[in-house]
């Protein structure tokens, strides 16, 4: 260690080792994943050098009607393409991967870096959109492993527990320092696969000087330690155990740990295992294919299971969340083809719901309730467990890392907030934490770190087979269309003019109403054509008067179309 390039020790505080450091600065573009929960992706750019980390989407919100998923901006990557050097995947969630195919095509093939399940999921993803897995750079890499891209930096990968496995966290060995990027993570002592965290790098690295610490938030506002996945899988089976019924189970489709905790518990009990949601079936098939699921018989179809006695069955669904068109969504509803709930049936929701989805979790919860199954959920059954890490697992971070600078990470801003203040209470703080937004330049230099720009960043939607073509102008618009409706006016502009009033969505108008805006349309044609006034012009003067009125009559502000076709 090269004592020349430390500060002075400041009073109360012990001596940092910051590494050897040339000099220049590291930009360090949160493209996505700051202030929220998903769309994360990182660039990592020293001089003509960028090393990109992840490449996630979003699932949207209550209020973007229509919109499937979100999907992070990527100018700055297209813009600065030539210097891409390689991509690291920390893990195969869909926040971390699921954009992948929608950002692959936009840049060159650069390598990619990624262990087993990891690289299994997104070759997954990459043929159900079309495109060859093939045809990319795709390396497979150790949880643990050593890489290094292009010429300025070298990672070493560690493994860190999580609700997944082959999950990383990252070493950033930099010319200024190094960076410790934990990924998602909890510290799990026991997990159901027994790989526990490597934690000896994290203290290795700490012991040789941290320059930037990059941690997940998720979790930064509960106390304690986030509960063990043996916990949940010893609650599973008990609740599993004491089902005197057919038992649904619902959690998310990447969580193969806990769906081999239902499995094995289903086993144990002589239940037979089905399947159903196309979600919940690839990830199995995928996890089973390269070794991560274990089954001592085989997985069922649901047409298998139809004439076994109910206390032989056992159905892992997807649904956890909620989504309308979930496998069970349509069984609380009464609408799937093939299953129904039934009471005396026992529904697991082995999940919590992410922010923004507790009122169609909750709306699922009552229907099961109403159709007399047994519903059990957390907290009321410790049937689930966070994949990430809670207050003291997040001191402990801190203190095998000392960093020199802190940039709380994967959470919104409360999250981040809570995570500093937490950073700020340590016995040995950071001298400097950054709490980043998406598209915030980051300039860590050896002896300070700052934001110091900004590049285009945000979410683009995916609607369909449409990418980036939905806007908030037009989110806007489908909200007004469902709280006030549409009134659509078709008129043939002649000196006998035909005009055609149609609503949906708006009140029940009646043929008063109509009738009154088809009179006023008609004034206003029969006024424009004898005046001769080109037909946007009329269209203008039918729109503004007929607006007006109808909120006069009614209240309500209508999506109002005027089509004037030229007779």
């Amino acid at each position: 260690m090269n004592d020349k390039t430390r500060t002075p020790e400041r009073k109360g505080r012990r001596r940092r080792p910051r590494g050897k450091s040339p000099g220049g600065y590291v930009e360090i573009i949160p493209l996505g994943g700051m202030g929220e929960i998903g769309k994360n992706i990182f660039a990592f750019r020293y001089n003509d050098e960028i090393l990109v980390v992840d490449g996630g989407l979003a699932f949207p919100e209550e209020h973007m009607l229509g919109v499937d998923i979100l999907i992070p901006r990527i100018d700055y990557l297209v813009e600065n393409a030539k210097y891409i050097k390689g991509w690291i995947l920390t893990h195969g969630h869909e926040d971390h991967i699921g954009a992948l195919p929608f950002l692959f095509p936009q840049l060159p093939k650069v390598p990619i870096y990624g262990a087993k399940l990891t690289l299994g999921l997104l070759k997954g993803k990459l043929e159900e959109f079309g495109l060859r897995p093939g045809e990319f750079d795709l390396n497979e890499v150790g949880p643990d492993a050593r890489l290094k891209i292009g010429r300025y930096f070298t990672v070493d990968l560690f493994r860190m527990t999580h609700s997944i496995p082959d999950n990383s966290g990252m070493i950033i060995h930099t010319p200024i320092g190094r960076i410790v990027h934990t990924g998602d993570f909890k510290l799990d002592p026991t997990p159901i696969d027994g790989q526990v965290s490597h934690l000896a790098k994290i203290a290795q690295a700490g012991a040789e000087g941290v320059l930037l610490l990059i941690a997940d938030s998720t979790n930064a506002e509960r106390p304690g330690i986030t509960p063990s996945e043996a916990e949940v899988a010893k609650a599973l089976d008990q609740v599993i155990g004491q089902a005197k019924g057919r038992v649904f189970v619902t959690t998310f489709a990447s969580h193969i740990h806990r769906i081999q905790s239902v499995i094995r518990a289903a086993e144990r009990y002589g239940r037979k295992v089905a399947m159903e949601g196309r979600s919940m079936l690839k990830f199995a098939r995928i996890a089973l294919e390269l070794g991560y699921l274990e089954v001592k018989d085989r997985l069922y179809t649901v047409d298998e299971i139809k004439d076994l006695p109910d206390e032989e069955v056992l159905v892992l669904a997807t649904g956890s969340q909620g989504q309308p068109m979930s496998v069970l969504s349509r069984l609380a509803s009464g609408t799937h083809a093939k299953l129904s709930i039934r009471p005396g049936d026992t529904v697991i929701l082995s999940s919590s719901p992410i922010p923004g989805n507790e009122e169609a979790v909750n709306r699922v919860i009552n229907q099961l309730y109403a159709l007399g199954a047994r519903v059990l959920y957390p907290p009321a059954y410790k049937v689930h467990a966070s994949g990430h890490a809670s207050q003291e697992e997040l001191k402990l971070i801190l203190s095998l890392t000392t960093p020199r600078f802190f940039m709380p990470w994967h959470g919104e801003i409360r999250h981040q907030t809570n995570f500093k203040w937490l950073a700020e209470s340590m016995p040995n703080p950071p001298e400097k934490t950054i709490v980043a937004e998406n598209g915030d330049v980051v300039c860590l230099k050896p002896n300070d770190i700052q934001i110091t720009g900004k590049v285009p960043a945000g979410a683009l939607y995916v609607d369909g087979l449409g990418v980036g073509d939905i806007t908030d102008e037009i989110l806007e618009e489908r909200q007004l269309m469902s709280a006030d409706g549409v009134v659509v006016i078709t008129a043939l502009a002649t000196r006998d003019p035909v005009v055609e009033v149609v609503s949906r969505g708006f009140v029940k108008a009646g043929q008063r109403l109509h009738n009154e805006i088809r009179k006023m349309a008609l004034e206003m044609i029969v006024k424009g054509v004898r005046q001769k006034k080109p037909l946007e012009e009329i269209r203008d003067e039918i729109y503004y008067p007929i607006r007006k009125f109808i909120r006069k009559t009614t209240g309500r502000d209508p999506i109002l179309i005027p089509i004037v076709i030229e007779g």
